[in-house]
């Protein structure tokens, strides 16, 4: 329970279909408030309240990765390892530990056991809500973890949930959604890398595709492919960032063409039934806010190279880049390269 409308309402969902609740809130060093809003939902829905404090494993799972890609030269996802290793490892740990047989969480995403499909087991699908949907985020939960796992929103809408809330008297109903990344305050993840890792964040040459210096950039942490604004670089045509070099320090700029990139590896793949083990052709999102796009699938030993059918905007390394099959998620991986 994060003292948002979405647990909120996943918890008394639950509740008003006769299971027996308990309330887990993770608590870390930036999010004092959260706790006020949950033990307030708690107390209105008579379900027992517990209260973690998380902050040494996020530190440890999701802000150092995150920081060190930024080194890299690469944009993580966070969210995607915080659902691996907080969310739906530890804090499911917590809940057996309770002696509970699932844990519940308010995302918008789908679990069906599989029917039609060759292997056995659950299926993780898109909520019903496509503008909502974050089965994205979820791609590397696996069949032990899904077993026990309930997302009670997956049939609803945004809209439906907030009525819902109204309907059960929570005092949450018209909070606003939580932020994307939760541990950047203001989400500037600038001043957050700046804090964090002051030593790495190193000055050097904006180039073209010739090799010509155009301008000079503040760090490679502070910037992502297909960026536009903050190059400080007058060109008579918008430039974006078509590729950044961690050894040389170095980022290359060119025209928004330049920015569309087919084929890419992908690496630390995870699958949700069975792995991919011959070419196929899937739809695939490549960040979340993208539209999936179709693309064949082929394995390459423990990596898989994927090549969309049509050319997509900022292919980006560090990113997820997750496989579907209609609504059903099959799996995903990081984008480890851009191939061309």
């Amino acid at each position: 329970m994060s003292g948002g409308v979405d647990s909120s309402v996943a918890a008394a969902l639950l509740k008003a279909q006769g299971f027996e609740v308990i309330g887990l809130t993770m608590y870390f060093d930036f999010s004092p408030g959260v706790i006020k809003d949950a033990k307030k939902v708690a107390k209105k829905l008579n379900i027992k309240h517990y209260t973690l404090n998380m902050q040494n494993a996020l530190q440890e799972y999701v802000i150092k990765d995150f920081c060190q890609e930024y080194i890299n030269g690469r944009t993580p996802n966070p969210c995607v390892r915080c659902n691996k290793f907080i969310k739906f490892n530890y804090l499911l740990k917590i809940a057996f530990s309770l002696n509970a047989t699932y844990l519940a969480t308010g995302h918008y995403a789908k679990v069906t056991r599989s029917q039609g499909h060759k292997a056995t087991g659950y299926l993780l699908k898109k909520a019903k809500d496509k503008t909502k949907d974050q089965s994205y985020f979820l791609y590397r939960l696996n069949q032990q973890q899904l077993e026990h796992i309930l997302f009670p929103l997956g049939g609803y809408t945004k809209e439906e949930v907030r009525e819902m809330a109204k309907s059960f008297g929570l005092s949450v109903a018209d909070k606003l959604a939580s932020q994307e990344i939760c541990f950047l305050p203001n989400q500037d993840y600038r001043e957050f890398l700046k804090e964090y890792i002051p030593g790495h964040i190193k000055p050097g040459p904006i180039v073209d595709k010739d090799g010509n210096i155009l301008s000079e950039h503040k760090g490679i942490a502070f910037y992502t492919i297909g960026q536009r604004e903050g190059l400080g670089i007058a060109k008579g045509y918008p430039l974006y960032i078509i590729r950044i070099d961690p050894p040389s320090n170095e980022i290359t700029v060119g025209t928004k063409e330049d920015a569309f990139k087919k084929e890419f590896l992908v690496k630390e793949l995870s699958f949700i039934l069975e792995p991919i083990k011959n070419k196929v052709v899937l739809k695939v999102r490549i960040r979340y806010n993208h539209k999936e796009a179709l693309a064949e699938i082929l394995p390459i030993k423990n990596k898989i190279k994927v090549k969309f059918k049509k050319a997509q905007f900022a292919v980006t390394p560090g990113q997820s880049a997750v496989f579907y099959d209609k609504d059903i998620i099959i799996g995903g991986g990081i984008i480890e390269k851009v191939l061309n």
